[in-house]
């Protein structure tokens, strides 16, 4: 068994889709980025990356290369888990929360819950998402930008499984 954890920050801006968890979030603002920006699954996928010590997704997938420009967060998570299968692991449960002051997320929670799992290929009772405040205070309280972190427990394959 390997842990890793994930932490990620995007400003929001007028003109852009509030993507977290692969579910776009009605919202005036959204996360300025080169993909779609979800902080949440960036945040996973450094945990990911993390507990199998592949770097993170600046690594994989740089905002300098194009071919990244807009694409969705759920289809380069999809290409952490290839990374994982290639090193031997698969991911047992993986623990995460949005810090924002706004909008609520707890109507959009089970839509990425599902995200999550499916692209994970596990339960999803293995995935928790929650959301909190800052009470207002520093930069998420401010409703300039929005966090995430996340955890993620994962395991060497058996050679049946690999």
């Amino acid at each position: 068994m390997r842990i890793g954890i994930g932490y990620d920050v995007h400003r929001l801006v007028k003109n852009r889709p509030l993507i977290l968890g692969g579910v776009e979030v009605p919202f005036d603002k959204g996360l300025l980025g080169h993909s779609d920006a979800d902080v949440l699954i960036h945040a996973l996928m450094d945990a990911l990356l993390g507990a199998v010590a592949k770097g993170d997704i600046g690594k994989h997938f740089p905002d300098s290369d194009e071919k990244y420009r807009g694409i969705s967060s759920l289809a380069l998570l999809g290409k952490v888990v290839q990374i994982l299968k290639q090193e031997g692991y698969a991911v047992v449960n993986v623990d995460t929360i949005i810090i924002a002051q706004r909008p609520k997320l707890l109507p959009f929670i089970q839509k990425m819950t599902q995200n999550i799992a499916s692209s994970l290929g596990i339960e999803g009772n293995a995935v928790n998402v929650k959301a909190t405040t800052t009470e207002g205070l520093g930069f998420a309280g401010q409703e300039e930008g929005i966090a995430a972190q996340a955890v993620a427990l994962v395991r060497k394959l058996t050679p049946e499984e690999a």
